[in-house]
Formats: C-alpha cells, sequence, structure tokens
C-alpha cells in the first residue's frame, strides 16, 4: 500500500513536468509552422512549381533562400517559357537562349 502511495504521489509531482514540456514543443512547432507559411507565400508569389519550388523550399527552410543571380535569371526564364506555353525541343532551346543572353 506504501509503495502504491509513494508511486501516486510521485507520478502527480511530474504531472506539471510533462505540460511544460508539451508547451515548449508547441512553442517550436508553432515557429516551425510560421517557417513553412513564410516560404511557401514566397515561393507562391515567384510562381515556382516542380522541382525549382522543391529546392527553393528546402533553401529557405533552412534560411538560405537567397537566391543568385542566375538563379533569378533561370526562374524568369522558365516563366517566360510557361507564358509561351513552350514544351519539349522548342522549351530547352528557349531556355538555353534566354539563359545565354
Amino acid at each position: 500500500m506504501k509503495a502504491i502511495l509513494a508511486a501516486l504521489s510521485v507520478s502527480v509531482a511530474l504531472i506539471p513536468c510533462v505540460f511544460a514540456q508539451d508547451k515548449e514543443a508547441s512553442a517550436a512547432q508553432k515557429r516551425q509552422q510560421a517557417r513553412m507559411k513564410n516560404c511557401n507565400d514566397k515561393a507562391s508569389s515567384q510562381a515556382l512549381k516542380g522541382d525549382e519550388r522543391q529546392q527553393f523550399m528546402s533553401r529557405c527552410l533552412k534560411g538560405e533562400e537567397k537566391t543568385t543571380a542566375q538563379q533569378q535569371k533561370m526562374s524568369a526564364c522558365n516563366k517566360q517559357a510557361t507564358a509561351r506555353q513552350l514544351k519539349g525541343e522548342d522549351r530547352k532551346k528557349f531556355m538555353s537562349d534566354c539563359l545565354k543572353g
């Protein structure tokens, strides 16, 4: 009987510690959710899709979302090719010419 009471009192004493850990975890989760929302909004505003979006999201979530001049050029050319509805060899040729100059 004494062992049961001792175990029960220890369990009751540890309950606040468990709830404190849950609050810390949820604060970390909220920060991560906010970061994901921010990165997602940036990717959407740049109209990124497919692999390009996935790479951007990966960099952004790591805190490396700064894009280089080449990446910006690639994104602009990709948007133009998409707007012109280019596919296959036509798209490849356009992308090559666009990125060159």
